[in-house]
């Protein structure tokens, strides 16, 4: 951190993109969680609601238009180990395709190795870690 700059947390906001029993995944490249698997989002900017971020970084990220956006769970995520440690408050949103028959494209691939549809139950390897930890306890991204 640089003298005299102060850390404050950030709000992420990221989208369980579900289609039948898979959700969106794409492989990060990035200094936080550089090669694991993590779900699309972004930062929330001044003013936006949840949903819209939402709907704004799946856009930006996939190319896909979503659709019933609702919130799952907040998180709270300190990464001590990054380059520059970071801590962020999580958003986690659940959303469906506007037509399902939309394919994900990789819109940022200075950003991302690109975007699958993978099941719940046989997620890759590494995944993000926020998003480990939340698979590993048992959370399922679906309505019940």
């Amino acid at each position: 951190m640089e003298t005299g700059e102060k850390a404050t947390p950030k709000v992420a906001v990221v989208v369980f993109v579900i289609k039948g029993k898979s959700v969106l995944l794409g492989k990060r490249r990035s200094s936080i969680g550089h090669s694991t698997f993590a779900l699309p989002g972004g930062h929330l900017e001044f003013g936006e609601s949840f949903e819209e971020c939402a709907a704004r970084e799946v856009m930006e990220e996939t190319g896909l238009e979503i659709e019933k956006t609702t919130l799952l769970t907040v998180t709270n995520n300190v990464f001590n180990e990054a380059p520059k440690p970071s801590h962020y408050v999580t958003v986690f949103m659940r959303a469906t395709l506007v037509d399902s028959s939309q394919e994900p494209r990789n819109m940022e691939p200075e950003k991302c190795e690109g975007w699958d549809w993978f099941d719940w139950l046989n997620l890759p390897t590494p995944l993000f870690w926020p998003l480990e930890k939340m698979a590993k306890s048992g959370f399922s991204p679906f309505e019940e």
